[in-house]
């Protein structure tokens, strides 16, 4: 079924795919001491990955576009996101490199991240195809910093998305190099929604407390609109008016926190594509995210789009 335009499809997701191996409560000791843990699990990965399942499960027409390798991760990577829903036609197998893979020490509330990049790093302009950009509403770059050729060529797939007629939103994740910008300051302006936690907010900004982050981040003009991810202290953005909105956190016990960013970032667009204001689209997003706590992994929690609105409707905070 074709959208606005005849688009078919919602969101076009740019970015990692890789699997997560998800370790939970556990604290690795060294010098060959053998440490047994409850369970070690293979899941989907990378936030574009998660995000897209995320996506999928909210009911939107989610493609995605990344690099893995003719291996069991990768193979592992296009049938699990295939089964959620996510058209992976426009992924590239690469013969010669690995696929990309992270490993997780997971606790509820945090967590340790270690990652061979593979094929992350490898994707570029050219892997997205243009027909693909103009099929699509909205298109979202997850990891950027993990992909030097997509963030050096930010500014021009900004513009394709633009001249296609589809919106388009960042999340920055972290940043291994520590540097904060390699260009991303200066394409702000033209990003139409930029979603980083809170501390990639600051340090990306340097302002020392989230809202001042966030107003920066947004500068003057009508964009980005700007949500700051802020865990168990809820979120915090800055609207299309410069205006700026608090959410508190949606109420969880969180079994793993895992993708709970990307499933916030999921609900956020979700909501936003609808034309709901940026102060709903923050509490949708902050629902999806507590809601993908639920449960081991980053997309074995995340919610349907009946759920999200079902538990956005018992919350009674503002």
């Amino acid at each position: 079924m074709s959208g606005p335009g005849g688009r078919d499809v919602d969101l076009l997701v740019v970015g990692d795919v890789n699997p997560d191996i998800l370790v939970p409560n556990a604290e690795p000791r060294f010098g060959q001491e053998e440490v047994l843990v409850e369970s070690i699990r293979l899941t989907i990965g990378g936030s574009a990955g998660i995000m897209a399942a995320a996506a999928a499960r909210l009911g939107l027409r989610t493609a995605i576009v990344g690099v893995v390798g003719d291996d069991v991760f990768g193979r592992f990577m296009l049938e699990e996101l295939a089964g959620r829903g996510v058209d992976v036609a426009a992924c590239r197998v690469d013969q010669a490199r690995p696929t990309g893979a992270t490993v997780i020490l997971a606790r509820p509330t945090d967590r340790a991240i270690l990652t061979a990049s593979g094929t992350i790093g490898d994707l570029t302009l050219d892997d997205v195809p243009a027909a693909l950009i103009q099929r699509a509403r909205h298109v979202h770059v997850a990891s950027l910093f993990l992909q030097p050729a997509i963030q050096a060529g930010l500014g021009e797939l900004v513009d394709r998305a633009h001249a296609a007629g589809a919106t388009i939103s960042v999340d920055p994740n972290w940043d291994p190099t520590g540097r904060w910008n390699g260009g991303l300051r200066a394409s702000l302006p033209p990003i139409d929604v930029f979603l980083p936690n809170a501390a990639e907010a600051r340090l990306i900004s340097g302002a020392v407390d989230d809202a001042a982050a966030a107003r920066a981040l947004h500068g003057n003009g009508p964009r980005p609109v700007v949500a700051v991810k802020r865990g168990a202290a809820g979120a915090i953005a800055v609207d299309e008016r410069g205006s700026l909105v608090e959410v508190a956190a949606f109420p969880a016990e969180p079994v793993d926190s895992t993708g709970a960013g990307d499933a916030f970032d999921a609900g956020f667009l979700a909501a936003w594509l609808e034309g709901r204001s940026v102060g709903d689209a923050v509490r949708l997003g902050a629902a999806c995210g507590a809601l993908s706590t639920r449960e081991l992994g980053g997309t074995p929690g995340q919610p349907t789009r009946a759920e999200a609105e079902a538990a956005l409707a018992a919350w009674p905070a503002r």
